[in-house]
C-alpha cells in the first residue's frame, strides 16, 4: 500500500470534507500496519436507470480508493429506492416498484464497469441492502428484516434529531406532509453501514445528513463509527442547477461520442476548471493557468476537456474523429467526416424535394422555412430561393440544413 501522505493527498483531491479527518488517517496507519484494506461504502438508488457525469464524479473517487489497494462495498439500494431519498426534496416521492427498481438495477454494474474495477473481488464487492431488509432476492442467504430488529432499530434515533434536517424542516414551515417511510430513510441508509461495517462512507453533499447517521447508528451497535467523505455536487451543462436527467442538463456516459462532446463544448470557461477537477486526473491549476497566461486558449482548453472524457468512455479515435467534425462543423462550417451520402435517382433535383427526400427536413414547409432563413447550403453557397433546382454528379457535394444537419448528396 501507498505511504499515508500519498494516499491522503488522492483521497481529499476535489473533496467537501471529511469527517473526520484525523480518524482516517488513524484507519489509514492500522490499514498499512496489518496489511488489511479499508472498506468504503458508496450507495446508489436505482431509481432511474442511467448513469451520468455528476455520478462519477462519487465513482472516480472510489476508483481512487480501489488504485490505493482498498476495497469497494458497492451497494445498489434496492430496498431503499423503493422509498426514495427525501435528500433535497421538497415533497414526497413516487414510491417505486420491485419491478422498477430492479430493471433500474440491471444496467448500473455494466456501466459503472467503465470507471471501477469491478471484477478483482480483493478491490469490489456488489451489495444490494435488500439482502438484510426484504426477502425479495434470495431468502437463502439472511432472513428478512424481522419486527424486533425494526424495534431496535428504531430506538436507536430520535424523532427530533430526524426532523433536523434543512429538507424536513423547511417542509414543516410550509405545511407539506412528511411521510414516516421518508423519516425511516436515514435510519435504513444508517443501517446499511451497520451491516456492512463499513470504514469510510462516501457521498455527495446533500447526503451529509443521511451518513452521518450510520456513523451514529454504527457507534450505537458497539462498532467504531465510519469515516464520512462528502463529494461535491456537479453542475449540470448550464452551470447552474445540478447535472440532472430531469432538468435535461446533463452527459450520460452511455451517450454516443459525438454528443458527448458537443454538450461539453457548451459549457461556460469557469465550469470548464470545476469538471477538469472532478471528472479528470489533471492538474486543473496547470490549465487554468496555461490559459490565464496565454498559452492555451479557452476553447482548446474545453477541447482537450471533451476529448479527456470521451477517451474514459469510449477511446482516442473517437474523441479525435469528434475534435475534427466538431471543428469542422463550427468553424470550418464544412461536412464532418461521419456525415451520411445519399444518392439520388435523378441529375437534377429541386432543393425543397431534396431537403425532404434526404431526411434533412421532416415536411416540405419546414424545408421551405429554412430556405427562405437563409438556412440552407450546397459547397458552402447560400441557397434562398425555393425554386433552385440542384444538378447532381458522381462526385458527392456537402449540403448543409441548419447548424448541425449534413449530407454528402451525389448522383446515384
Amino acid at each position: 500500500m501507498y505511504n499515508i501522505d500519498k494516499q491522503l493527498t488522492l483521497i481529499k483531491r476535489g473533496t467537501i470534507e471529511i469527517i473526520q479527518e484525523k480518524d482516517l488517517k488513524a484507519k489509514l496507519e492500522r490499514s498499512i500496519k496489518n496489511g488489511k484494506p479499508l472498506k468504503v461504502k458508496a450507495g446508489f438508488d436505482p431509481t432511474a436507470p442511467d448513469i451520468h457525469l455528476g455520478h462519477t464524479v462519487l465513482l472516480r473517487k472510489l476508483r481512487h480508493f480501489q488504485d490505493l489497494g482498498h476495497k469497494v462495498d458497492f451497494l445498489i439500494g434496492d430496498a431503499t429506492a423503493l422509498i426514495g431519498d427525501p435528500s433535497g426534496r421538497s415533497e414526497t416521492r413516487k414510491t417505486l416498484t420491485w419491478d422498477e427498481v430492479e430493471k433500474n438495477a440491471k444496467t448500473y454494474v455494466k456501466q459503472i464497469s467503465k470507471i471501477l474495477n469491478t471484477k478483482d473481488k480483493k478491490v469490489f464487492q456488489l451489495r444490494f441492502n435488500s439482502d438484510w431488509f426484504s426477502n425479495y432476492r434470495d431468502t437463502s442467504k439472511r432472513p428478512p428484516f424481522t419486527f424486533d430488529q425494526f424495534v431496535e432499530l428504531a430506538q436507536r434515533y430520535t424523532v427530533a434529531r430526524l426532523l433536523e434536517r434543512d429538507d424536513f424542516e423547511k417542509r414543516l414551515e410550509e405545511n407539506k406532509p412528511i411521510s414516516y417511510l421518508e423519516l425511516f430513510y436515514p435510519l435504513m441508509q444508517g443501517y446499511d453501514s451497520v451491516i456492512m461495517k463499513s470504514d469510510v462512507e462516501m457521498g455527495g453533499t446533500d447526503q451529509k445528513f443521511n451518513m452521518l447517521v450510520g456513523r451514529n447508528l454504527q457507534h450505537a451497535y458497539g462498532q467504531e463509527p465510519q469515516i464520512v467523505l462528502t463529494m461535491p455536487i456537479l453542475e449540470g451543462l448550464n452551470g447552474v442547477q445540478k447535472m440532472s436527467k430531469s432538468l435535461g442538463n446533463y452527459v450520460g456516459i452511455n451517450e454516443p461520442p459525438k454528443d458527448m462532446y458537443g454538450k461539453l463544448m457548451s459549457i461556460s470557461d469557469d465550469l470548464m476548471y470545476k469538471y477538469y477537477e472532478l471528472l479528470t486526473d489533471e492538474d486543473v491549476s496547470a490549465v487554468r493557468g496555461a490559459v490565464a497566461d496565454g498559452r492555451v486558449h479557452p476553447k482548446k482548453a474545453k477541447s482537450d476537456l471533451a476529448k479527456n472524457i470521451v477517451v474514459q468512455y469510449y477511446d482516442k479515435k473517437q474523441a479525435d474523429r469528434e475534435e475534427r467534425n466538431f471543428e469542422k462543423i463550427f468553424v470550418q462550417k464544412v461536412a464532418p467526416d461521419d456525415a451520411r451520402e445519399v444518392a439520388i435517382s435523378s441529375d437534377e433535383i429541386n432543393i425543397i424535394d431534396l431537403l425532404t427526400e434526404a431526411g434533412l427536413c421532416e415536411s416540405r414547409a419546414e424545408a421551405k422555412r429554412l430556405v427562405k432563413q437563409g438556412g440552407v447550403t450546397l459547397e458552402d453557397e447560400r441557397i434562398d430561393d425555393i425554386g433552385y433546382t440542384v444538378k447532381l454528379t458522381e462526385k458527392a457535394a456537402g449540403l448543409k440544413a441548419g447548424k448541425l444537419r449534413f449530407i454528402n448528396v451525389r448522383r446515384k
